[in-house]
């Protein structure tokens, strides 16, 4: 069982920062994905930004310039630095992880969400 717990989430007036973080813990052995998604009220859930094994990383085009994807593979730990914050970006941001177990099985897991609101 592999758990994801996001953090850093707020209220933030239009133009701000904020950094969110999702740690992963449980019986790890790799992680070959890591992404960030949000849900704004009444829409489906997106991708804001991605990160896969082979290097790359992608992100949507509406936080292309704004937001940055890290990761600290030691710690397990995905983060989301969002800059230049809109109205727009409001919504429950949910961290996304693949990999496999210490036992080799493959999991795919979702935090439980945090709420991210930009508003003056």
């Amino acid at each position: 069982q592999v758990q994801l717990v996001e953090s850093g989430g707020g209220l933030v007036q239009p133009g701000g920062s904020l950094r969110l973080s999702c740690a992963a813990s449980g019986s790890i052995f790799s992680i070959n994905a890591m992404g960030w998604y949000r849900q704004a009220p009444g829409k489906q859930r997106e991708l804001v930004a991605a990160f896969a094994s082979g290097g790359s990383t992608v992100y949507a085009d509406s936080v292309k310039g704004r937001f940055t994807f890290s990761r600290d593979n030691d710690k397990n730990t995905a983060y989301l630095q969002m800059r230049s914050l809109k109205p727009e970006d409001t919504g429950v941001y949910y961290c996304n992880a693949r990999g496999a177990t210490m036992n080799r099985v493959p999991f795919g897991s979702w935090g439980q969400g945090i709420q991210v609101t930009v508003s003056s």
